[in-house]
């Protein structure tokens, strides 16, 4: 008999709820594990780091290529919410452009870690490219789209292109130190601006 004060129902809620919050803990510990250690590191080395058992994380992705594509979609998405928020939320359309295009040189920067297997023959990993344009380029579409209809930014750059070109200042990333692909970008973005003034992609 269920308990008179608990709604039927109530406990498979928190236990899909649980389960969600035991799914994002993983995401974001093999996120940081991939990057430091690589997509080979140890399942125990990402089970310690979310404070689960491997036996969670082996329910959750029982294969590490479940693994890596949930992490780097989770990434995707959280970089395509970003957009519409930073445009609620920043001074202006070419602010809330500067601080996203932050958070996708972040992201391009980061996934380095991912970067092999994600160009392996593997069919889990065939639909994560068209995965990434198509959830990414409409959110850089529309935060240029409003920068151009406030006067802020030249009218001449397409979303596409102007991810293509950060892409590219991002790809040089790599052991060299002396290479700072947030102030390149930085410049990037600057070349943008319909006035003289310099914004960086990460606030100081």
């Amino acid at each position: 008999m269920p308990d008179v004060h608990e709604p039927a129902g109530s406990a498979p809620s928190r236990k899909r709820a649980d389960a969600r919050r035991n799914e994002q803990a993983l995401l974001k510990a093999a996120a940081a594990v991939f990057v430091a250690s690589g997509v080979d590191a140890p399942v125990r080395e990402i089970a310690a780091k979310a404070g689960v058992g491997m036996g969670t994380i082996y329910r959750h992705f029982p294969t590490r290529a479940d693994l890596i594509v949930a992490v780097y979609r989770h990434q995707v998405e959280a970089c395509a919410e970003a957009g519409p928020a930073l445009l609620a939320s920043s001074a202006s359309p070419y602010r809330a452009l500067a601080e996203w295009i932050g958070l996708f040189v972040d992201f391009l920067v980061t996934k380095h870690g991912l970067a092999t297997a994600l160009q392996s023959d593997d069919a889990s990993f065939q639909a994560l490219h068209a995965y990434f344009i198509d959830r990414l380029v409409p959110v850089c579409t529309q935060i240029l789209e409003t920068a151009v209809a406030a006067g802020e930014i030249r009218t001449d750059v397409r979303g596409y292109e102007l991810m293509r070109a950060v892409g590219s200042l991002c790809a040089r990333v790599g052991n060299d130190p002396d290479y700072d692909a947030h102030r390149m970008v930085g410049l990037l973005i600057a070349g943008l601006a319909r006035s003289r003034a310099t914004i960086r992609t990460r606030p100081e």
